[in-house]
């Protein structure tokens, strides 16, 4: 078992990436060089009081807090650290950003943010984009030894945008990416398409082949969309937004989405959970098993 990597059995089991995006409305990032414990907030010295008002926010509002910093060891002495407030709701899409000397500020940053879903005034508005490539070995060692590549290979071409960061969830799917943003997760990026796909997001378009989903819809909405791009070819980050979503079975939703030519799709999906003989992460002890969504029904 010490030799094994969840990552590579995942990827040579086919394991679905689709509809797998953890639930995020909104995402704080706070440099932090390290080192990073397994559990990010409490375990990597963060200042007490910023970490009591990090894992409030997160407890009170569908939000991710994400530790972050430069690929390269060139950039852990510095004093001055960043944080980005990013809003991926539909519609909704925009960051804030600024710097704390000290991380005691970032209670003040939380408290003007709010919990439902207000920017707030401190920092200023970006127009850039955010790439956060997920190294966090201490929560498992497949995100080390497949996201550093990608973060050394998107922060040559994208030095500005990207950051490495703590756990974003789906540690088989490694090397993951998420675009903020939007909360775009993308899985099992090699250093090579890494770029391809900061591109690729640049003018608007999403790689099918590597979508997790997207961070701001509910799992079920994250599979219609995909089974309808499936089905039309369009790949457009904009296409197929929700109209509608409700339950019709118990392991069923049904879900309208608006099409691209104005013409509403319905798509039936149906959870299943799918038994493995193997663990899910590089620290399991046992077999385990996950959600997959089928294709019920599409129709225009």
């Amino acid at each position: 078992m010490r030799s094994y990597r969840c990552s590579t059995a995942a990827e040579l089991a086919g394991d679905p990436l689709e509809a797998t995006a953890p639930p995020a409305d909104r995402w704080l990032l706070v440099e932090h060089a390290g080192p990073w414990g397994r559990h990010a907030i409490t375990e990597s010295k963060l200042h007490p009081a910023a970490a009591t008002a990090l894992a409030a926010w997160t407890r009170a509002s569908r939000a991710r807090v994400a530790l972050i910093r430069r690929p390269g060891a060139a950039h852990r002495t510095r004093k001055t650290g960043r944080w980005y407030l990013a809003d991926a709701r539909p519609g909704r899409e925009g960051i804030r950003c600024g710097t704390f000397t000290d991380e005691s500020q970032l209670v003040d940053i939380l408290a003007d943010a709010g919990e439902h879903g207000e920017h707030g005034q401190h920092g200023e508005p970006s127009a850039e984009p955010v790439y956060l490539v997920c190294t966090h070995g201490r929560h498992d060692t497949c995100c080390a030894l497949r996201g550093r590549p990608v973060a050394d290979a998107l922060a040559r071409a994208y030095p500005q945008r990207t950051w490495e960061c703590t756990h974003v969830g789906g540690d088989r799917f490694a090397a993951n990416l998420v675009m903020l943003p939007h909360g775009i997760y993308y899985g099992q990026v090699t250093p090579r398409e890494a770029v391809d796909l900061a591109k690729q997001h640049e003018a608007g378009v999403l790689d099918i082949e590597r979508l997790r989903g997207r961070s701001s819809l509910p799992a079920p909405v994250q599979a219609a969309q995909h089974h309808a791009r499936l089905a039309s070819g369009e790949t457009s980050i904009d296409a197929y937004p929700p109209l509608a979503s409700e339950r019709s079975g118990p392991d069923e939703w049904r879900v309208r989405l608006a099409g691209p030519d104005g013409v509403p799709v319905t798509v039936t999906v149906r959870a299943t959970m799918r038994a493995v003989a193997r663990p899910l992460t590089c620290t399991g002890t046992a077999p385990d098993r996950f959600r997959i969504f089928e294709l019920v029904d599409l129709r225009r």
